[in-house]
């Protein structure tokens, strides 16, 4: 047997990146472009990433027709009398986008037709998901590993050697540098894949630079702009003859988007809109089919339990929306009442109004499981602040903080977390209790979207979910540590990252509220001898963000002085 069996990640000076079932070899100048280009990757957005394991996939049977279509047209899209070179998946939300996309993907990686993809989020995972800065450099970082492209990688590595700002540049011309142009040159010896998939365009967000947050009008054209420079990126290579891959899109249809695709990429775009040509509702009952023969043998129910009846009415309820039955059934398969008494609570809901807003079942289901908490509105509040800001998130772009840390920001008492979202587990992800790194993590970003309306989530809208960040960060230092009792080595690590989170009361300018009228509460001396602390500590997380907050406290000290605000 060989000594590298199953071997992994051994360097051998000029060969690195050896396994069982790969094997490249890069001399020393390539290893180093490949470590730059990595730098730069969102690894939580490719498709088969462990970041992404728990991510919504079709379930067995369902979806079969669209699959199919999007499979045959990658494969045979060029026999077609007008061939088009990208195929728009969209739809509303709760439609299964994302679902389709990922279970795709997976088909087409083991037929070897997958060249490379990018999965936004910007709800879950790591932050670097949500941002186009991760989005060529991730393409690429996959063509590179793709050992049916190794020509390509070869000049896609050469181009990071020659050019290693080439991450700092536009988009388009990054997608020229890294993809097309070395895709163009490269050999046709082999058989190369075929596709590459862009799921949730629609959650590329654009980052923010300087002290002064946008309004939410300026942030959404923000985002706009950034998600139609993309797709002008695609169009450009989707263009170009010798660009040898197709493309998958998948979005909400969004304005700026629907847009793009009906005034300036219609020639080479074919539109997929999940509606009921691809019969949403037969996928919709083998769903609930399965899951109910589950719950049958979990708690010993007879075969005919529910009746047909039922699940047709579940599935008249989602109004095409996989995301109503999927949230439906995981409230069913809790364990805060027998299965019979939560399917009767959810066939009880009604919609709020006459309307024919689609959404209105998922709104009073959402409303019900959240108000199944014992302090609905402050369960409210703590999903607002984690899910719909981005203040408790962590510095570093590839690391989600942890539900742990949350847990201790938050609680005013020890186990009120456990407290307050007991019965969410429908709608959220929480780890268990021995968990210390997982974070939080959404099941749907429609409870983002539900949350953010007050139209849709009544007395539950959370108005400044900020407030509660700001009360919260001020009441654990006056109180110099969290409400829970902590070992020593957990306390450390809490305070280091609690000191972290003082850069966002600076970056939104919100460093004043509730501080200027009782600043003396507040121990500054021991703030600023924490954060030196942690600068001398070999385990320092972040070094430069602790340096910049003792700074920013002393000009805020100074500014206070010269208010006459008189320190105690």
């Amino acid at each position: 047997m060989s000594n590298f069996h199953r071997a992994r990640n051994v360097n051998t000076g000029d060969i690195t990146n050896i396994n069982a079932n790969n094997y490249h070899h890069y001399d020393g100048r390539s290893r180093n472009a490949v470590e730059k280009l990595r730098e730069h990757i969102a690894a939580g957005a490719m498709h088969d990433s462990a970041e992404r394991c728990d991510a919504p996939k079709c379930h067995p049977e369902t979806r079969v027709a669209v699959q199919d279509e999007l499979v045959n047209w990658i494969e045979h899209g060029d026999e077609e009398e007008e061939p088009k070179r990208i195929v728009w998946v969209t739809g509303p939300a709760g439609g299964g986008k994302t679902a389709i996309m990922g279970s795709t993907a997976e088909t087409c990686q083991k037929k070897g037709l997958l060249a490379c993809g990018f999965f936004f989020s910007s709800f879950t995972g790591s932050t670097n998901r949500r941002f186009k800065r991760c989005l060529v450099p991730t393409l690429a970082y996959q063509l590179v590993q793709n050992k049916a492209l190794r020509d390509v990688g070869e000049r896609i590595l050469s181009c990071v050697e020659h050019d290693p700002a080439i991450f700092e540049k536009q988009v388009e011309v990054q997608f020229d540098q890294l993809l097309l142009q070395p895709s163009r040159d490269g050999r046709k010896d082999t058989v190369w894949p075929k596709v590459i998939f862009i799921d949730g365009l629609d959650e590329c967000q654009a980052e923010e630079y300087g002290d002064t947050p946008r309004s939410p009008q300026d942030a959404a054209r923000a985002n706009e702009a950034d998600q139609t420079e993309i797709l002008h990126a695609l169009l450009k290579a989707a263009n170009d003859p010798s660009f040898p891959f197709r493309i998958i899109i998948a979005s909400r249809p969004e304005p700026a988007i629907q847009s793009f695709f009906t005034d300036i990429a219609p020639q080479t775009t074919r539109k997929i809109f999940l509606d009921d040509k691809y019969n949403p509702n037969a996928d919709m009952l083998l769903f609930l089919n399965s899951k109910f023969k589950s719950i049958q043998r979990q708690y010993q129910l007879s075969a005919s339990w529910p009746s047909d009846n039922v699940k047709q009415t579940l599935v008249e309820n989602a109004s095409g929306q996989f995301i109503y039955v999927a949230a439906a059934m995981r409230f069913i398969e809790g364990s805060s009442a027998p299965p019979q008494e939560l399917l009767d609570q959810v066939m009880a809901l009604r919609r709020q109004d006459d309307s024919a807003n689609p959404f209105a079942l998922l709104d009073a289901l959402y409303t019900h499981i959240l108000n199944s908490s014992p302090k609905p509105l402050l369960a409210a509040r703590w999903l607002s602040l984690i899910f719909r800001t981005n203040y408790l998130e962590n510095l570093d772009p590839d690391k989600k903080l942890s539900a742990r840390f949350i847990q201790h920001f938050l609680e005013t008492s020890p186990g009120e977390a456990s407290y307050v979202l007991r019965g969410l587990n429908s709608l959220v992800s929480i780890p268990p209790i021995d968990d210390h790194t997982s974070p939080y993590s959404l099941f749907h970003k429609s409870l983002t979207d539900f949350l953010e309306d007050p139209s849709r989530c009544g007395s539950l809208y959370v108005d400044d979910p900020y407030e509660l960040y700001h009360t919260r960060y001020l009441q654990i230092w006056k109180n110099k540590g969290p409400a829970a009792p902590l070992s020593q080595l957990e306390r450390e690590k809490f305070l280091d990252q609690f000191m972290e989170q003082f850069h966002c009361l600076i970056q939104w300018g919100s460093l004043f509220i509730g501080m200027e009228q009782k600043f003396d509460s507040y121990d500054v001396p021991w703030w600023v001898c924490s954060q030196d602390e942690f600068l001398k500590h070999p385990n320092c997380l972040n070094r430069i963000q602790h340096a910049v907050n003792v700074f920013y406290l002393f000009s805020t000290v100074h500014k206070m002085a010269s208010r006459k605000i008189v320190f105690l």
